[in-house]
């Protein structure tokens, strides 16, 4: 073959390769054609193939004396340098592709690029290729979101409720349905129309009617008293006031009607009415009235009696709104020598003291049964750990400043006040309401002793003039007692419930036995006044010292619970009556110089958790300061 027959050949060969995407064997051109491929965006692995290919064919055209290589060495060396490059060339670039194929295949294969993968999902979720209209509304080719602005913009929520000058948004009640529809249609095969669907928003329409309506009513306020007044020891009243209150009805059906009508903008204009009170102030003079009065008698004690002058004091006067709860020493506060409060008997630690505000629970006492009788609502009340001298065992309620509370709540649906006043030994307290108690009916405690307890184990003291090993009584103690407490309810006389309201365990006083255990005896006995002067008698009449302790029975439920306030006498060896320092004289009553250990209430049965008065306390028993 000449020159220009190998021109030819040549330009014959380059024209194949370029035109073919597969390798072409023979001669040179099979590189050029492997360059050729890559230039024109064929894989890497097709590349690879390809110039391996190229590769073996270029070998094989030199051990076999046909192709361009054979020819090079007939027409001239230059010609097979150039073959030897381009075969070298051919190896090398084989090579790297071969150790770039296995390096992909390691780390799991070819993966498309970013901007290949982005494509494939966008097209995916916004593509709408089929005709699709929501009410008329033309969505296709629109992704999902362009799809709902496109519907929004016709039907864009925007209604709301007018009354005077006011204005409230409606909460939006279709969103959920613009969601689910558009869900059906790019989730699924979609239809070619759609509409909204308006039905079943019955439920919405009426909470949003609810959420306006709260807003604009207004309660109706009965004539009632709203304050005191001292200087005339009257209730002060006050005149009704109408309310308001949109008609919900009427709302929740406007709201339903524009929904379909799917006039979503649409302005509603809210229907409100007057509400009148059921009665006017001068219907609520004529209502009013002492509804219930409780009395207790005090001692002689001036002292003890003027703390309890000057906590019922502070508890006249008190008004409470519907729903609003009296707290005993909210309300009368911390008792101080400030405040004029006198040191009266306690019992601090199970020994009588003297305590500032001594006989305060005589108050809280009287108050609780005088709520009780109105039908109110006691919420928190714990008895005390010995028996009261001033109340039966079973109806009184301890306080003491910071804990316990006495606390009850004003469960009718107006105003109350307390009138509570002390006079000549005479504490008194009144309820000032509308009846809370159905004409007729009337509520009170009884209460019951079940059984005696067992004394406490005695306690002893070292007493030095004793000869050793002797023993002698310096208090005989006193038994304890467990008491159940009945809620009385009677319809005109006759008995028409008597359930068991609580039941509270009463601490007696352990005895207290003095000894000599050193060995020696002093050689001087104190005389017997002046050891009589220093003991107690459970048998003496005396004083109701204030109380340290906590209840013994802890906190109980219902109108009645409680646990007596307790009650001390003196005496001297052998029972010989004499008096405590600043204690009163009361009935008899039974009390001692060291308290037992608390004990927790035994309930004889489940309180009615719906009576008047019920008790909600959960204190567990423990030393607090001094109660009355």
């Amino acid at each position: 073959m000449n020159l220009n027959d190998n021109q030819k050949a040549s330009g014959t060969g380059r024209s194949r390769g370029r035109g073919s995407s597969k390798n072409i064997s023979g001669g040179s051109y099979g590189t050029r054609q492997t360059a050729t491929s890559r230039s024109t965006g064929t894989t890497r692995s097709g590349s690879a193939t390809a110039r391996s290919s190229s590769a073996r064919s270029s070998v094989g055209s030199r051990s076999g004396g046909s192709g361009y290589g054979g020819s090079g060495r007939r027409g001239g060396g230059s010609d097979f340098d150039f073959v030897k490059l381009a075969v070298g060339g051919v190896i090398l670039i084989a090579a790297i592709a071969c150790i770039v194929f296995l390096v992909k295949g390691m780390s799991g294969g070819p993966k498309k690029s970013e901007s290949e993968t982005e494509t494939t999902t966008v097209e995916a979720e916004t593509e709408l290729q089929k005709e699709v209209s929501v009410d008329g509304i033309n969505i296709t080719g629109l992704s999902r979101e362009d799809a709902k602005a496109a519907i929004l913009k016709d039907f864009g929520w925007g209604m709301k409720v007018t009354w005077q000058d006011q204005s409230i948004d409606v909460a939006d009640l279709m969103a959920g349905k613009v969601d689910s529809l558009l869900n059906e249609i790019y989730t699924g095969e979609p239809k070619e129309t759609y509409t909204l669907d308006t039905s079943g928003l019955e439920d919405a329409a009426k909470t949003a009617a609810a959420d306006i309506a709260a807003k604009w009513d207004k309660k109706p306020k009965n004539g009632s008293i709203s304050s005191y007044d001292a200087a005339s020891d009257k209730f002060v009243f006050a005149g009704a006031e109408s309310g308001q209150a949109v008609d919900q009805d009427l709302l929740v059906s406007d709201i339903l009607a524009a929904l379909k009508r799917k006039e979503f903008d649409a302005t509603i204009a809210a229907a409100v009415s007057p509400v009148e009170p059921e009665f006017s102030e001068a219907t609520a003079r004529e209502k009013y009235k002492t509804v219930a009065t409780f009395t207790t008698k005090t001692t002689a004690n001036a002292k003890r009696n003027t703390n309890v002058k000057l906590a019922a004091q502070a508890v006249n006067g008190t008004v409470l709104q519907p729903g609003e709860e009296f707290s005993f020493n909210g309300t009368v506060g911390e008792r101080t020598e400030a405040k004029g409060y006198k040191g009266a008997a306690a019992y601090n630690n199970g020994e009588v003291v003297e305590e500032i505000g001594g006989g305060v629970c005589q108050v809280s006492s009287t108050l609780y049964n005088a709520v009780l009788k109105a039908g109110l609502k006691t919420t928190v009340r714990r008895s005390h750990t010995f028996e009261p001298s001033y109340v039966t065992p079973g109806t009184d309620a301890a306080v003491s400043w910071g804990s316990p509370d006495y606390k009850f709540v004003n469960n009718s649906d107006t105003a109350i006040g307390i009138r509570a006043s002390y006079s000549d030994q005479t504490m008194t307290v009144s309820i000032y309401a509308i009846p809370l108690l159905e004409e007729g009916v009337s509520y009170a405690l009884k209460s019951t002793k079940i059984k005696d307890m067992d004394p406490p184990a005695p306690t002893y003291e070292e007493d030095p003039t004793l000869a050793p090993g002797v023993e002698k009584n310096k208090s005989n103690g006193s038994i304890g007692s467990y008491w159940e407490t009945k809620l009385i309810v009677t319809k005109n006389g006759e008995v028409i419930s008597d359930k068991v309201d609580h039941t509270v365990t009463y601490k007696g006083h352990p005895p207290v036995v003095l000894r000599n255990t050193s060995g020696t005896m002093a050689e001087t006995q104190p005389s017997e006044s002046s050891s009589e002067a220093a003991t107690i008698d459970p048998n003496q009449s005396a004083a109701a010292p204030q109380e340290s302790s906590p209840a013994g029975d802890g906190p109980v439920s219902g109108p009645g619970s409680g646990s007596g306030a307790v009650s001390g006498a003196v005496s001297g060896p052998g029972g010989s009556p004499t008096t405590v320092p600043g204690a009163e004289s009361t009935a008899p009553t039974q009390g001692v110089t060291t308290a037992p250990t608390p004990t927790p209430t035994t309930a004889a049965s489940t309180p009615d958790m719906n009576a008047p008065g019920q008790v909600v306390d959960s204190n567990a028993p423990q030393m607090v300061p001094p109660m009355s």
